[in-house]
């Protein structure tokens, strides 16, 4: 059975520039890929039903963006199949990676493909919205700064990097801190042509340490290493090495009970090869 990789994500800075009249913030980012995350498998039924082999704990089947997202294309295109999806799960929840956006996104691609389904590209970015703002960047499938709340895209070329990224004990949930009344939403607006790589913060990393102070003690362990940033609303932190000896190294330093990956820096989505026959 094919494996469909589900990268995760993370965010070379993260600046609040407004809000919408219907609460959404206006968000100006860059997003790039790891070549590390969760993996997926497909099996096409005539039946017509969605199934997830294996749900997560505490998430109920019907609840998972996998489900979703597969249930959504169904909606949109009439399609009847059905599919029995599998997924191997190893990006942390409440992480700031998209673990769970990452997922519906390669659920959408896949299917789109395997139940021939005819969507374009776009299309799906559009539908990957409707089920959360982080979707439609790995259904573009290229490292972009994105604006608005996280849909329009204007592809960059990131540095080669590798990176060490640390997993705190905790999950931050994302509305909490957009929700909390200390975040600041006014960072003024840069044009996308200005932006290099190490411009920018986090403008949720204060709130997020704030909340959860675990955050900020995984930032102060990658602190002696370079410039550490947290990755969306949290909870991940990473920082950048120029060559994976560098990244290692530091990796061997940590304390023995900090849960953490050394991944290597992707401009384009571990799928982008396939693309042209995905959405064919």
């Amino acid at each position: 059975m094919k494996a469909w990789p589900a990268p995760a994500k993370i965010n070379h800075f993260l600046h609040v520039v407004g809000r919408r009249a219907d609460g959404y913030h206006l968000l100006q980012t860059v997003f790039g890929f790891l070549d590390y995350g969760d993996t997926l498998y497909f099996d096409v039924r005539e039946d017509g039903q969605v199934i997830l082999d294996n749900p997560l704990p505490g998430v109920p089947a019907d609840s998972d963006l996998t489900v979703r997202a597969a249930r959504l294309l169904q909606a949109r295109t009439g399609v009847k199949l059905g599919a029995s999806i599998r997924l191997e799960k190893r990006l942390p929840m409440g992480g700031g990676l998209g673990g769970g956006s990452s997922d519906a996104a390669t659920t959408l691609l896949a299917l789109n493909h395997l139940w021939q389904a005819g969507l374009s590209r776009h299309e799906l970015e559009m539908l990957g919205l409707q089920l959360g703002a982080d979707v439609p960047i790995f259904v573009h499938g290229h490292a972009a700064f994105a604006e608005g709340v996280g849909e329009a895209f204007i592809d960059v070329v990131l540095p080669e990097a590798w990176y060490l990224v640390l997993i705190p004990p905790v999950g931050v949930p994302t509305q909490a801190i957009f929700g909390a009344p200390e975040l600041r939403r006014d960072t003024p607006v840069i044009a996308p042509s200005d932006w290099h790589p190490g411009m920018g913060g986090n403008d949720l990393e204060p709130v997020a340490v704030g909340l959860y102070p675990q955050v900020g003690a995984y930032l102060d362990l990658l602190r002696p290493y370079g410039a550490p940033r947290m990755s969306g609303s949290g909870a991940c932190v990473f920082v950048a090495f120029a060559n994976e000896a560098d990244a290692r190294a530091a990796q061997t330093e940590l304390p023995v009970d900090v849960r953490n990956f050394v991944a290597y820096g992707l401009t384009e989505h571990p799928l982008s090869e396939l693309f042209s026959w995905i959405l064919s």
